[in-house]
């Protein structure tokens, strides 16, 4: 990017995109926001990539929206993708959070966007709007209650007090706590193993998952089933089925 504020990089099928904002602790201006969008659509376009991890710069995750940016007229939001383009539309492969210091606000709201988060151990985790008389307007209020048990989510919510790594993954917003410091080496490894797996069957079981709640169990049954069906009868199918009996890494095409 040639703000230099989002900078991406690929380790093998994984995309690395990071907010690169550190003297401002992360804080989410309308380049973050192009640019974040920009490496979800690069994500979802390439072939060779399979998963994300989204992170930050200098120790923070993000301490949400940039306050001075926004009196000089500066959003944050893209037009019909929500905050940085991406927590109305989150990307269709599979994204991790890899959350150092603070995840505050639209940091938060950023992180719930992705689908699995891991986190240092001194990371912290807060939705805040409340205390500044403010409504969390870019996924908290919707997302937190299903992440998390709704009466914790609605404890955040409302009195705007932040949570540790540790109680973040006890009560579920958290998939793997690390040393301080190791997040981002933490959510490479989980995106990788995931990258392993076939991209078409990832894709599409991530698509059923996150429909799941909105199509009911009878409903479900019927829905998936173009997916599933796609799925088993792909190359990637038949590759998977080879390799096992041959004893060796499967070789994926995506199709």
């Amino acid at each position: 990017m040639s703000s230099k504020e989002v900078l991406t990089e690929r380790a093998g099928a994984v995309l690395v995109v990071t907010i690169n904002r550190p003297d401002a602790r992360n804080a989410l201006n309308r380049n973050v926001a192009e640019g974040i969008a920009a490496a979800a659509d690069e994500l979802d376009a390439s072939d060779d990539l399979r998963a994300g991890v989204l992170t930050g710069a200098g120790g923070n995750f993000s301490a949400g929206m940039d306050l001075k940016a926004f009196l000089r007229g500066e959003s944050p939001s893209l037009e019909g993708r929500g905050l940085c383009g991406i927590t109305m539309t989150p990307p269709r492969k599979p994204m991790v959070a890899a959350v150092e210091g603070w995840a505050l606000a639209g940091g938060l709201e950023l992180v719930l966007a992705c689908d699995m988060v891991v986190a240092g151990e001194t990371a912290r985790f807060g939705v805040p709007e409340v205390k500044r008389g403010l409504v969390p307007a870019a996924g908290a209020a919707l997302r937190l209650p299903g992440r998390v048990p709704r009466a914790l989510a609605l404890e955040m919510l409302l009195t705007g007090e932040p949570i540790e790594a540790p109680r973040a993954a006890k009560i579920g917003l958290v998939n793997r706590v690390t040393r301080a410091g190791g997040a981002l080496e933490g959510a490479l490894a989980l995106a990788q193993r995931i990258a392993e797996n076939g991209p078409l069957a990832v894709l599409r079981t991530k698509q059923i998952a996150n429909a799941a709640a909105d199509w009911g169990t009878e409903e479900g049954w019927k829905l998936q089933q173009p997916f599933v069906d796609e799925v088993f009868a792909s190359e990637d199918a038949a590759e998977g089925a080879r390799a096992f009996a041959e004893k060796r890494p499967p070789v994926w095409h995506g199709r």
